[in-house]
């Protein structure tokens, strides 16, 4: 079904269902690059990581091929936000590595993404980690506000709250994170990116009205600095303008007709969602 403001694609339980499945292959990459991961390793090596398990499963890397995009993953360290694409560089304990990560089962997406903060022999910033541990938490609250909430921009808001908070209560060291605003959230479906934007800030717009079958992205990226970003001359790595490290945290969640389900979560959003008083209900 397709209809209403900027021609939504809802999906039918049983599109959701299909999108579970390419959610699941997401899910179980990320699981395995998540134990991969170590200081040495190239990021090209955490990209066949992924490649192997979403070829094993039967199914297709959303991103290889994609406006040419050149790899299975988006791994983007440090000052890189988002779409670094993997090659040579050697990771080092202290790095803030985020990866980034999607597939396509049966022509429907699964799009999920995660910081990992390499902190071999207490090598990692203790800020790096609160940056990565609080972008997680805004991703949850903006994931939980898909559940409390009636218009799309609330998402934004409960972003903007874990930021605002975790200013005032001093987890950042003092210094406001930036939110990136150039690169937000988004529908998906039967291709990775449609409408509608997902905002991870407030606005005066409060976006289409939650309702079943409707599937997003919820996709902050935070910042230890300011939110400005420039693209590297590849067209594709995205990194801070002031070299301030960033980490980007997403995960893909329907609307059903009881409740959201985070489709590329492996226990579908529970654990986390619980602590927000959300029940999650999976279709079928």
């Amino acid at each position: 079904m397709v209809f209403g403001r900027e021609r939504i694609e809802y999906k039918t339980p049983d599109q959701v269902l299909r999108m579970r499945a390419a959610g699941l292959v997401v899910a179980d990459a990320l699981a395995a690059v998540r134990s991969a991961v170590e200081p040495g390793l190239t990021t090209a090596d955490l990209d066949r990581v992924a490649a192997d398990v979403i070829a094993e499963a039967g199914a297709t890397p959303s991103f290889l091929g994609y406006h040419g995009y050149p790899a299975t993953l988006c791994v983007s360290v440090n000052d890189e936000v988002v779409h670094g694409i993997p090659g040579a560089r050697t990771l080092e304990a202290g790095d803030v590595v985020s990866i980034d990560c999607g597939a396509i089962v049966d022509g429907w997406h699964g799009d999920s993404a995660i910081t990992v903060v390499l902190d071999a022999d207490g090598g990692a910033d203790p800020l790096d980690l609160e940056l990565a541990a609080t972008t997680e938490d805004a991703m949850w609250a903006g994931i939980a506000a898909l559940a409390l909430g009636t218009r799309l921009g609330d998402v934004g808001e409960a972003v903007e709250d874990v930021v605002d908070t975790a200013l005032e209560t001093g987890r950042n060291g003092g210094q406001r994170y930036g939110i990136v605003e150039e690169y937000v959230g988004h529908g998906i479906g039967t291709a990775m990116h449609q409408p509608p934007d997902v905002l991870n800030y407030r606005t005066r717009d409060r976006g289409a009205r939650l309702r079943p079958g409707l599937c997003v992205a919820v996709e902050p990226m935070l910042v230890r600095g300011s939110r400005f970003t420039q693209v590297l001359e590849d067209d594709w790595t995205v990194v801070t303008d002031d070299g301030a490290r960033a980490s980007h945290w997403e995960h893909t969640v329907a609307i059903g007709e009881h409740g959201i389900w985070v489709l590329t979560s492996q226990d579908g959003g529970a654990g986390r969602l619980a602590d927000h008083g959300v029940i999650v209900a999976p279709v079928g």
